[in-house]
């Protein structure tokens, strides 16, 4: 059997073995023992910026860490995705390709990038110039991360998402450090978006094909305290949107002014 490099922990995979269980609005259940929160808020469905806060858990008390960071998201702004949160049929719904984040409650995965090791409390993978992230729904590694040195199947050299851009697209440094945001789980529904992370911006303001972007320094703090152990989920909303799901959801409280849409 060929070892494949994949987008998955076991941290996700425990988390997302609930993702598709039927549940109720106000059942926050799957992501009830998590003790860390990344939270991503946007002015609207459209908005392509936004800010991010980190939040701890201690008990049933939300205690935000640091001040909030500038963001840059989809192009085209954000649409509901699949993660640990009940589908949603009350906004834009994310597809493949459509230039939107996954909006929802998502398990964190595997952190990335260019150097051998980082400091972070994620598992963490080193990518080579053979790991590509498979963005071809007809591929049965889609929303993968595999090594096409030692995977051999139809479509992957069809994929456009080599993990080394530094090496595959002129220097881009937007890959040198990230982490995987856990949306449509091992490409459970096609067409469903794949490839989802948090990454460096190339440039501050500069929006992205779905993924949640940020300054260097930003992500350094962020992966430096990102703790696997402590069952860390990563959350986007519009504003409106957490204003009226925060409650029912379990989500930390933010300042009014930035609650309100």
């Amino acid at each position: 059997m060929p070892i494949r490099r994949t987008a998955t922990t076991l941290l996700a995979l425990a988390l997302a073995a609930c993702a598709h269980a039927p549940a109720a609005r106000s059942d926050a259940s799957h992501w009830a023992d998590a003790q860390q929160l990344v939270l991503v808020t946007s002015a609207d469905w459209s908005a392509n910026q936004g800010e991010l806060r980190r939040f701890e858990r201690h008990g049933n008390v939300w205690t935000q860490v640091g001040d909030a960071q500038p963001v840059t998201l989809g192009r085209n702004g954000s649409a509901w995705g699949l993660g640990l949160n009940p589908q949603r049929g009350d906004g834009p719904v994310k597809h493949e390709g459509d230039g939107k984040a996954p909006a929802g409650v998502f398990a964190i995965g595997t952190a990335f990038g260019y150097a051998d090791h980082a400091k972070t409390g994620l598992p963490y993978q080193a990518m080579t110039s053979n790991d590509w992230c498979i963005d071809v729904p007809a591929s049965n590694y889609y929303n993968q991360i595999i090594d096409r040195s030692t995977v051999k199947a139809p479509y992957l050299d069809q994929s456009s998402e080599p993990m080394r851009r530094d090496i595959h697209a002129d220097g881009d440094q937007r890959y040198r450090e990230g982490f995987v945001i856990e949306h449509n789980q091992d490409g459970a529904a096609r067409e469903g978006g794949s490839c989802i992370f948090a990454h460096l911006w190339k440039a501050p303001g500069e929006t992205t094909a779905g993924c949640t972007a940020m300054a260097p320094a930003s992500m350094d703090a962020l992966l430096a305290w990102l703790d696997a152990r402590r069952k860390p989920v990563f959350v986007l909303l519009p504003k409106a949107e957490y204003a009226a799901l925060k409650h029912n959801w379990k989500l930390p409280e933010i300042a009014a002014s930035e609650a309100r849409p």
